[in-house]
C-alpha cells in the first residue's frame, strides 16, 4: 500500500512546477485527476520535436501516473462539473496566476463553501498576496528573483539563470506542503489554502550567502570553485566532452591524491603546502591535476579516486543516468509507456519507505482517457448526460 492511498486530487496545474507537485503525490499513492480541455490543453502536451523524437517529452515527464479528463472551464456548466469533481476530492491543486481561479468561480472561498474540508494548494510565481503577486513567471525568473542566478556562474561572467531545477524545487516544496495539509486534514477534519511562491522557494535556497551578505559581505559567483576546498572542480579527461568532478576536503586526502597521480613535486611546492595556500593558487593547482586527468578515461579515473577515498565522479550526461546500474538496481530509473505507446525511461520519485511503495503504475494519459471512470463511476453521470455535455462542448 502506498502512503497517500485514498487521497484524491483534482489537478488544475499546468506547465511544470505545479504538475511536478502532483506527479510526486501520485507516486506516493494519491489518485490524481488532471483537468484539461481540447481548447486549452496543458501547453506541455503539445507535440514538438525534442530529444530525437516528435512527442510531448516535457509533458511525459510530469504527467505519468495521472488520470485525464476534459472540462471546459470557460463554460458555466463546466465550472459546475469541476465543482462536482472537487466535491469527491481531498486536494485541489492549481498553478494559474493569482486571481484566475477566483474569476472562474473556483477560488478557495467558493470551494470551501462547497466543501469545508477541502485543501487547495496554489503554486504561483510570487504568491497569492503582496505587491508582486500579479507577476507572471517561469523557471529562469524564479532563480533570478531568489538570487540563485546571481550566485551561479563564473566570477568574470554574467549570472546563469536555471530552468528545470527551479520548477522541480518548487514542485517538491508544494508536495511537502500538500502532505502536511492532508495530515492536518486527517487529524482535525479542517481544510485550508496552501500558498506556495516559486520566488520564495528560490530565496530559501540561497543559504549561507544571505548570512554572509547580512554580515556585510559581498557574495560573488565562484564557478566550480569552493570557498575553502582546493582542488575542487570539473576536470577534462582523455575523452571528448567527458568531465571528471573532484573535491579534496582534507590534507590527508590531498596527500593521497598526490601519491595517486604520481606528482610528488606538488608536496614540496610552497604554493600547495597548506589548504589556504592551495585555495589561493587553485588555478595553477587545477592545471597540475589536469596533467593527470587528461591522460585517463573519466570512468577509470573515477574508480581509482573513489577506491582511494577521494570524492570524485564522472559528470553524468542523460545517457549515463538512463543506463546507470545503481539507479536501475534501486528502481529509480524505470520503464513506463509514453503518450505514443512506446516504452521509455522515467525517474521514480526520489523517496523510499521500508513498508510502503512509491512509483508509477502507468504512463502518460491521453487527453480525456479516464472519463468513463471519473465522470461515470465517481460522479455518477449517465452516458446520456455525458453525451449531452460533450455535444454542448462542456466535456471538450
Amino acid at each position: 500500500m502506498k502512503s497517500l492511498a485514498g487521497v484524491r486530487i483534482a489537478d488544475f496545474t499546468l506547465h511544470a512546477a505545479g504538475p511536478f507537485c502532483t506527479h510526486i503525490l501520485s507516486q506516493l499513492g494519491a489518485e490524481c485527476i488532471k483537468v484539461e480541455s481540447s481548447a486549452r490543453p496543458d501547453i506541455f502536451r503539445k507535440p514538438h520535436p525534442v530529444y530525437g523524437r516528435m512527442g510531448p517529452a516535457s509533458f511525459d515527464q510530469v504527467a505519468s501516473n495521472k488520470l485525464s479528463v476534459r472540462i471546459n472551464l470557460k463554460d458555466t456548466k463546466g465550472i459546475a462539473l469541476a465543482k462536482k469533481l472537487v466535491g469527491v476530492s481531498d486536494l485541489v491543486c492549481e498553478s494559474f496566476r493569482p486571481g484566475v481561479m477566483e474569476r472562474l468561480g473556483l477560488g478557495y472561498a467558493a470551494l470551501a463553501a462547497l466543501k469545508p474540508s477541502v485543501v487547495m494548494v496554489s503554486v504561483s510565481s510570487s504568491g497569492q498576496s503582496g505587491p508582486d503577486s500579479h507577476f507572471a513567471g517561469y523557471a529562469p525568473l524564479f532563480g533570478a528573483w531568489g538570487a540563485l542566478g546571481y550566485l551561479t556562474g563564473y566570477e568574470d561572467g554574467p549570472p546563469v539563470e536555471m530552468r528545470h531545477v527551479m520548477d522541480h524545487s518548487v514542485g517538491m516544496n508544494a508536495a511537502m506542503a500538500a502532505v502536511a495539509a492532508v495530515y492536518r486534514l486527517r487529524r482535525t477534519g479542517r481544510g485550508g489554502h496552501v500558498d506556495v511562491s516559486a520566488r520564495e522557494v528560490a530565496c530559501s535556497l540561497v543559504g549561507e550567502a544571505l548570512l554572509f551578505a547580512a554580515a556585510g559581505g559581498s557574495p560573488a559567483r565562484i564557478g566550480n570553485d569552493h570557498l575553502r576546498m582546493a582542488p575542487h572542480g570539473v576536470f577534462r579527461t582523455r575523452e571528448e566532452d567527458r568531465w571528471l568532478t573532484i573535491a579534496v576536503r582534507t590534507d590527508d586526502e590531498w596527500r593521497t591524491l598526490v601519491k595517486l597521480i604520481d606528482a610528488p613535486h606538488l608536496l614540496t611546492d610552497p604554493r600547495f603546502q597548506a589548504a589556504a595556500s592551495r585555495h589561493k593558487h587553485r588555478q595553477a593547482l587545477h592545471g597540475e591535476i589536469e596533467h593527470w586527468t587528461m591522460t585517463r578515461e573519466a570512468g577509470e579515473a573515477e574508480r581509482r579516486l573513489q577506491a582511494a577515498g577521494i570524492a570524485a565522479h564522472v559528470s553524468c550526461n542523460m545517457e549515463d543516468i538512463a543506463n546507470d546500474r545503481h539507479l536501475r538496481d534501486r528502481g529509480t530509473v524505470v520503464e513506463v509507456q509514453d503518450s505514443t505507446g512506446r516504452q521509455r525511461a522515467a525517474l521514480k520519485a526520489p523517496i523510499r519507505f521500508s513498508k510502503s511503495d512509491v512509483g508509477m503504475a502507468r504512463g502518460t494519459p491521453r487527453l480525456g482517457e479516464d472519463e468513463d471512470y471519473v465522470f461515470g463511476e465517481l460522479l455518477g453521470l449517465s452516458r446520456e448526460e455525458r453525451q449531452s455535455l460533450m455535444d454542448q462542448q462542456v466535456i471538450y
